[in-house]
């Protein structure tokens, strides 16, 4: 699959079908993902991959905020994802002194790249994926064994086989978009 057709098919994807993914499917997914940029090449992102049933519905009854649909998905999904990422790295110098004005801004920054890339990765592996931002952080963090003074639980992705051919909604023009200033 081309670059061009993986950004321009890949979907959210909200209700999935029996089928299990494979370890060596989030292997590769993961393995891809790895490629994300990051600042200053850290590579900070790390990927949890829950498949227990028991787990991911401790998740969506504790975790979700008491968000209906993404309760739902939660548990309905194959293997939900919890992206990891390492705290005061991106956007610091190694003294911990910050590099720019934006502070933590990088940290969500490759947060936000390591996230898109997983899913186009995943899309390229005929999975469907769903970026979760509804969540408590502090509760996911506490069932994963993420020590939150280290890492950020920075988005949970639903991942999962599906049936579903979901087609893109209306997107703005270019002209809306882009801004060339000569």
């Amino acid at each position: 699959m081309d670059a061009i057709n993986c950004i321009k098919g890949r979907r959210s994807i909200r209700a999935y079908n029996e089928k299990d993914i494979p370890v060596s499917v989030l292997k590769e997914i993961v393995e891809i993902a790895s490629f994300a940029p990051s600042w200053k090449n850290s590579q900070t992102a790390s990927y949890i991959a829950v498949k227990n049933p028991e787990l991911k519905q401790q998740i969506a009854d504790q975790a979700m905020m008491g968000f209906g649909p993404n309760q739902t998905r939660v548990t309905e999904c194959n293997t939900l994802v919890a992206v990891v990422t390492r705290r005061g790295v991106s956007g610091y110098n190694p003294d911990g002194n910050p590099t720019t004005s934006l502070g933590t801004h990088w940290q969500s920054f490759d947060a936000g790249i390591a996230t898109q890339t997983f899913c186009l990765a995943a899309y390229s592996k005929n999975v469907g994926s769903l970026i979760m931002g509804i969540y408590d952080e502090s509760r996911v963090a506490q069932l994963l064994n993420v020590d939150l003074s280290i890492y950020t639980v920075s988005a949970l992705v639903a991942l999962g086989y599906t049936d579903a051919d979901p087609q893109a909604p209306k997107r703005k023009s270019c002209d809306e978009l882009l801004s060339v200033m000569q």
